[in-house]
């Protein structure tokens, strides 16, 4: 009996706070909040909705009890009785993606040189082998005419990371999704992980490292802005 657990891609929703109504059709003009400043006034924010199929536990419990006795593994035995349902449990926890809220502010002080988060550190799961890999990210962009909140350079990494996934299309959706969203002058992401599925099975090579990179803009076609995001990454190319 197989059992397939579907994972759906997430869909991506533009949120313009400040465009849902305009405030000449709102009758409440003389409120205070309006004298403010346009950087206090709602900030643009990408919505990434994970959305999908309800995930069924019971069907996955079942499917997982059936890999194990298949395998020759007794499920009956005390310290096994619960393991489908850990399992279950589990791996709708690896891939349940939590919606991500992108939010931006205008880059009003004009800074022009790179922002990067280093060593953000991620897990997530190989689709060819569901075996885990792990490591760190090192994301960073070329602002301009707007900037991003520091905490959502990990949070996109962490997003992209909740589902089946290969090391190179993690690097490339994270680099894509900033430069859709945020459209900075250049994006570059760096990825550095250990495969369990090389280092627990098969060539068994513990110890290595797969370091993956995206670079788009001028990260990409200008050669110093490239070496200099290499630099501050701590990547030695």
């Amino acid at each position: 009996m197989t059992h397939n657990l579907a994972i759906a891609p997430p869909a991506l929703e533009l949120d313009r706070p400040e465009l849902d109504q305009p405030e000449l059709d709102r009758p409440e003009l003389d409120r205070p909040e309006l004298d403010r400043p346009e950087l206090d006034r709602p900030q643009d924010v990408a919505v990434l909705d994970s959305a999908g199929p309800a995930v069924d536990l019971a069907a996955a419990r079942r499917a997982a009890a059936d890999f194990l006795v298949a395998l020759g593994i007794d499920v009956a035995a005390d310290g096994l009785r619960e393991t489908p349902a850990r399992m279950a449990r589990a791996y709708a926890e690896l891939f349940g993606p939590a919606p991500l809220r992108l939010t931006t502010f205008p880059n009003d002080e004009g800074y022009d040189e790179l922002v990067i988060a280093r060593a953000i550190p991620f897990r997530t799961v190989c689709e060819h082998h569901l075996l885990p890999f792990s490591g760190v990210a090192h994301v960073g962009y070329l602002p301009a005419e707007r900037i991003l909140g520091l905490s959502k350079l990990a949070r996109l990494v962490e997003h992209f990371a909740a589902r089946p996934q290969t090391q190179e299309r993690l690097t490339r959706q994270v680099a894509d999704c900033l430069l859709e969203h945020l459209r900075p002058r250049g994006a570059g992401v760096v990825l550095e992980a250990e495969h369990t599925c090389m280092t627990l099975r098969g060539v068994r090579a513990t110890g290595a490292t797969t370091v993956t990179s995206a670079l788009l803009g001028s990260l990409r076609t200008d050669p110093r802005s490239r070496s200099e995001f290499f630099a501050l990454a701590g990547v030695h190319v």
